[in-house]
């Protein structure tokens, strides 16, 4: 059993929730600090987070079973655990109804508004993996998708939209459409071999790194627009920094003629970044509370 749960934790690339976690934890923060003036409740924390586990283990699952035919002919992607056998379909399936139950257990412990939302998150969850069958624009699909964390955090709090809450989910809409467009470019001679839509293989990869990098100066200009929107200080702008610094090295690592760094550029800068954005929006945040 743990053998299993060991390759099916692999299969999802659970680490990779530190991309979008320290987002939706820093949206319940800013909310709850800018609309009710103190910080959120362990109680509301540990919602929230069983919340994520529960989106991202079944959005990922989903997208295994998905393109599991498209995983077996891709070479990087063939031993992935279930074309590789690794893993059955039923088993997958199980995790998949277990990871939206506690998406929905844990939601009903939150705002009403996360509830009525829910049937919109869940929407978005499913109809990703499917969207590199129809439209090149599936990167944006994948960024409005991983947007609803901190909008998600923000609503679990507050019960409610605000213009703060609406920049912050479509500045991690750019964020996160662009790193996926860096992690597309490696797969752009397969999918224009199978008939599947990216903006690499549609426009070129020269095109698609142009791209990311007006999404990430986008991603910039909505950091520094939140700094004015929920009146934080200067231990945010000094992660801001370190966060801009990383973007700029991200799109280093990577060119047009030179893929070979792509995971770096695409785990390890983001994962660090958004890490680095929530620690020092916490540290502010909570200096300024008491002070």
């Amino acid at each position: 059993m743990f053998t299993k749960l060991k390759i099916f934790l692999e299969m999802i690339k659970f680490e990779h929730s530190v991309f979008a976690l320290p987002f939706a934890f820093m949206g319940a923060i800013l909310g709850s600090v800018v609309l009710n003036g103190h910080l959120p409740t362990w109680m509301q924390i540990l919602w929230i987070t069983l919340a994520m586990v529960g989106a991202r283990t079944a959005a990922m699952s989903l997208n295994r079973v998905i393109d599991k035919a498209i995983d077996k002919k891709n070479p990087r992607t063939v031993n992935r655990a279930i074309p590789a056998g690794l893993i059955s379909i039923k088993q997958v399936f199980i995790y998949i109804i277990l990871s939206f139950a506690l998406l929905f257990w844990a939601t009903s412990n939150l705002s009403s508004l996360s509830m009525k939302l829910l049937p919109i998150a869940v929407f978005f969850l499913v109809i990703y993996s499917y969207t590199k069958r129809f439209t090149w624009a599936c990167h944006f699909v994948l960024g409005l998708t991983l947007g609803l964390a901190p909008l998600g955090g923000w609503i679990a709090v507050t019960g409610q939209f605000t213009w703060s809450s609406i920049v912050f989910y479509l500045t991690v809409v750019c964020w996160s459409s662009g790193f996926d467009l860096i992690y597309a470019c490696q797969d752009t001679e397969f999918d224009r071999k199978e008939g599947l839509y990216s903006l690499p293989s549609r426009f070129g990869i020269k095109a698609a790194l142009m791209t990311a990098r007006v999404l990430h100066a986008l991603t910039a200009v909505g950091l520094i627009t939140l700094f004015f929107m929920t009146h934080l200080s200067w231990f945010y702008l000094v992660g801001l920094v370190i966060a801009y610094f990383l973007l700029y090295k991200e799109h280093r690592l990577v060119s047009p003629n030179d893929l070979s760094k792509v995971n770096a550029a695409f785990f390890t800068m983001n994962g660090v970044l958004s890490l680095v954005v929530f620690v020092f929006t916490l540290l502010d945040v909570f200096v300024r509370q008491h002070s």
